[in-house]
């Protein structure tokens, strides 16, 4: 009698379980979720590449000038080169049906310029003055 009185609630739970697996066991059969819940192990079409983007982020200034540059590569990885010598470029080409890239950079000159190009197209092109000038060029996709 002690046995039953301590291991009551153990035993409940372990019919609930059962009880409630056999239920969603019975539920997959009613509805038919069994092929669509389980791979069966064919593969999915192989996806054709796209052709290929080349994409050239550019900063440009005074020749000499230097300038702190951050900017976003084709993987969307943030990126940065300080204090590199103008004119600066990043080029790589991609597969990807998209790319978002962008470039930041604050000059030590008069003057600071930024552009971005993909397969020989300008998509953006800004050129900022001043003490110090900071510009940017985003294509968020391309």
């Amino acid at each position: 009698m002690i046995v039953v009185k301590r291991m009551w609630i153990p035993l409940l739970v372990l019919v609930v379980v059962a009880l409630s697996a056999f239920a969603v066991y019975r539920l997959h059969g009613v509805f038919g979720a069994w092929g669509a819940a389980f791979a069966d192990g064919r593969r999915a079409d192989d996806i054709k590449p796209f052709n290929p983007k080349r994409v050239t982020l550019e900063v440009f200034g005074p020749t000499g000038s230097a300038a702190d540059i951050n900017y976003l590569d084709v993987d969307a990885a943030p990126q940065r080169a300080d204090a590199m010598r103008l004119p600066w470029t990043y080029s790589a080409a991609t597969t990807a049906p998209a790319v978002s890239v962008n470039v930041v950079a604050q000059g030590d000159d008069a003057s600071i310029g930024c552009r971005i190009t993909v397969n020989g197209d300008v998509k953006v092109q800004r050129t900022v003055s001043g003490i110090h000038p900071q510009t940017f060029c985003l294509v968020k996709s391309a």
